[in-house]
């Protein structure tokens, strides 16, 4: 998703599913805590006043004013249910990745900044170097 919108700006945008059926209004939207950076958004389905929180980041702002979320409406509507209105733990984040089946591994930094497996880069302090 873009990442210079004001997450302020998605409250009350209608949400739809990769399908184009609606689910719901988007009610709150959550931040990275490291980088403050819109993550998730709690859309209100309307089904007994339920949220269902979906991540924003495969997620677009189309053109009509709209948030596309890229999942069928059954899956996003089948998210767990952690309410609103509090911090997301964690290891409740780990449940929503995992139930998008999204990537949750850190990224790798680049292969080239890697030092080489076998490579003697240098002596422990006060050792002898070796020859």
């Amino acid at each position: 998703m873009q990442t210079d919108i004001d997450p302020r700006n998605l409250i009350g945008r209608k949400a739809f599913d990769r399908n184009g059926a609606k689910i719901g209004t988007v009610d709150e939207v959550y931040l990275d805590d490291a980088t403050g950076a819109p993550e998730w958004a709690a859309i209100r389905t309307g089904l007994f006043s339920r949220d269902a929180f979906v991540p924003l980041e495969p997620s677009e702002l189309v053109e009509d004013g709209t948030l596309r979320i890229p999942f069928d409406r059954d899956l996003i509507k089948d998210a767990p249910d952690f309410g609103v209105g509090r911090h997301l733990s964690p290891e409740q984040e780990l449940q929503l990745y995992h139930h998008y089946g999204l990537d949750t591994t850190p990224p790798q930094p680049p292969s080239s900044s890697m030092p080489p497996p076998d490579q003697n880069f240098g002596h422990i302090a006060g050792t002898e170097s070796p020859s």
